[in-house]
């Protein structure tokens, strides 16, 4: 993924209104007064989101400012009703959360394939004529209109679906740890905040199976609060099913980093202490053999990994330790 990952716009959605019913009175040679029989007007087209996991981004939603659906037609002569307006159906990946902007309610979340959702559901086409026929108004010359569709601001917002999210101050070789599990293909560069989009790999196990990882941009402390990058992402953490705490080899005290990142998550939302955690000490490759004994007395109590993603140490008990976890 790259830096066409959006994950958030605001898009101006009109349903169709509903088409007029028809106020037709019957005519016909040698019947002066014919009786009422106009028809029904047709709905009006509704807007609709509909999951498709085959999309990873909003991008396609960008610059589709506006999104008008068709009106209903109105009902004729005959009885005949109009037709309904034409629906618009938006594809929209998995883990789409839609919301109204003034309110800032949570209308749906999308999180199936093709599962659909009416976000803008078109008027209802007004009744003909022939629905006010009575024994006092044999020939009544009115019919409803056509409903108003419904207007506004709707936000889609995107909360990325994976198995396993990577968690980790900028720099502890979040990116590098996805690019070889994966085939994903991450900017990476010694320097923090490389990672600016959350990238997403699909890491193979044995006989064909999969799971999916995503790097989210680094938290640093204070990220719950807004600072740095990591709110805008803290997001994408919350679907994760279980999150993989990076910490490097060479950070001055492992336990108290990761409580601080632990910290951050609470902050920001605290179930998210409920996921499954495992430890990754990253860049073991600078550390030898008696550094590593060591670093391993003082390590939280969770299920831990010592890795290098330059040399691969550690790489395939990783990927053994993730899965057996999810699968527990």
């Amino acid at each position: 993924m790259n830096d066409n990952f959006i994950d958030y716009v605001k898009i101006f959605f009109r349903s169709g209104k509903g088409g007029a019913g028809s106020t037709h009175l019957h005519r016909e040679k040698f019947i002066a007064k014919g009786g009422p029989d106009g028809g029904d007007g047709g709905r009006g087209g509704h807007i609709i989101l509909k999951g498709d996991k085959q999309l990873w981004t909003l991008l396609h939603l960008k610059f589709r400012k506006h999104v008008h659906a068709k009106d209903g037609v109105a009902g004729s002569s005959a009885q005949k009703t109009g037709a309904d307006g034409e629906d618009i159906i938006l594809h929209v990946p998995l883990g789409t959360v839609a919301k109204n902007t003034e309110s800032g309610k949570i209308l749906c979340e999308i999180t199936e394939e093709n599962q659909e959702f009416i976000i803008a559901k078109g008027g209802r086409g007004g009744q003909g004529n022939t629905h006010f026929k009575s024994a006092t108004n044999q020939t009544p010359r009115f019919a409803q209109p056509g409903e108003p569709g419904i207007e506004g601001w709707f936000i889609l917002e995107l909360k990325i679906l994976a198995d396993v999210g990577l968690v980790g101050f900028p720099n502890a070789g979040k990116s590098t740890l996805l690019s070889v599990l994966s085939s994903a293909k991450p900017k990476i560069a010694d320097y923090p905040f490389t990672t600016l989009v959350p990238n997403l790999g699909i890491v193979k196990y044995h006989d064909n199976r999969s799971f999916i990882m995503a790097d989210i941009p680094g938290i640093i402390e204070g990220a719950s609060e807004g600072r740095g990058l990591g709110l805008r992402f803290l997001k994408h953490i919350e679907r994760n099913s279980m999150l993989l705490f990076m910490v490097p080899s060479d950070s001055e005290n492992i336990r108290k980093e990761y409580e601080i990142l632990l910290a951050e998550l609470e902050k920001y939302n605290s179930e998210l202490l409920d996921k499954k955690r495992v430890l990754a000490i990253t860049k073991c490759d600078l550390i030898n053999a008696e550094m590593q004994k060591k670093l391993v007395k003082n390590l939280p109590d969770l299920p831990y990994m010592l890795i290098s993603s330059k040399t691969n140490i550690g790489i395939i008990k990783l990927k053994n330790l993730l899965w057996s976890e999810l699968n527990s």
